[in-house]
């Protein structure tokens, strides 16, 4: 189904992966696009964010006057503080995100696999900086995990593909990828093709190497 004529922008990709995180999840947003995610959360939704800089129930991105320089998320983006924040250690942190104690993380990524592997700390070129972050223990430790990312890059070439060619964060832990054009659920014999944004099935099994199912 298609529920847009053009495809998804930034917002409207967080705005899109809000809609499946459930009532009362404690979840993580990776640093980048994922962080937006927070700004399209219902003030009803009952979802706690939790950042690895540690801080746990964190808000939306702060603007105007709300900017404190020392109330950040784990991607130095100012942050509000809602009611029933609390801090900790950054090793405290990483304990709940080893821990299992995560539902739901956001990531960004370089390529998603059919099977559900990640990679999105290093494209393997000599003159990439590397920047894993939290990422391995998110994939890990989460009961689910999410990734947001545009679906080509910008040779055209596509990032949901039969296998990963950069090095892996996570093997088989990703179920679903919300793109600009399409949202798909993966780690199954198929892709399932949940919803598309200004393109069709069609088109995207022309330009897909994987298998696609609606």
């Amino acid at each position: 189904m298609s529920l847009t004529k053009t495809p998804l922008t930034r917002d409207g990709m967080a705005a899109r992966v809000a809609q499946d995180i459930p009532y009362g999840a404690y979840v993580n947003l990776g640093i980048g696009q994922p962080t937006l995610v927070a700004d399209h959360l219902d003030a009803d939704s009952g979802v706690v964010l939790h950042t690895e800089n540690g801080m746990l129930n964190m808000g939306r991105a702060a603007v105007g006057d709300e900017i404190d320089p020392d109330l950040i998320n784990a991607g130095k983006i100012p942050v509000i503080e809602p009611a029933g924040a609390a801090y900790f250690h950054q090793a405290d942190s990483f304990a709940m995100m080893r821990g299992g104690h995560l539902d739901v993380c956001v990531l960004g990524a370089f390529q998603v696999s059919a099977a559900g592997d990640i990679a999105n700390w290093h494209t393997g070129a000599p003159d990439a900086i590397p920047a894993v972050g939290g990422a391995m223990d998110l994939a890990i430790g989460a009961k689910s995990v999410f990734v947001m990312m545009t679906l080509f890059a910008k040779d055209g070439t596509p990032k949901l593909v039969p296998s990963c060619t950069y090095p892996l964060t996570g093997v088989g832990c990703v179920s679903r990828v919300y793109t600009d054009v399409a949202v798909f659920e993966v780690g199954g014999e198929h892709v399932v093709v949940v919803e598309t944004f200004g393109t069709s099935y069609d088109e995207l099994s022309e330009r897909l190497d994987v298998p696609l199912r609606r």
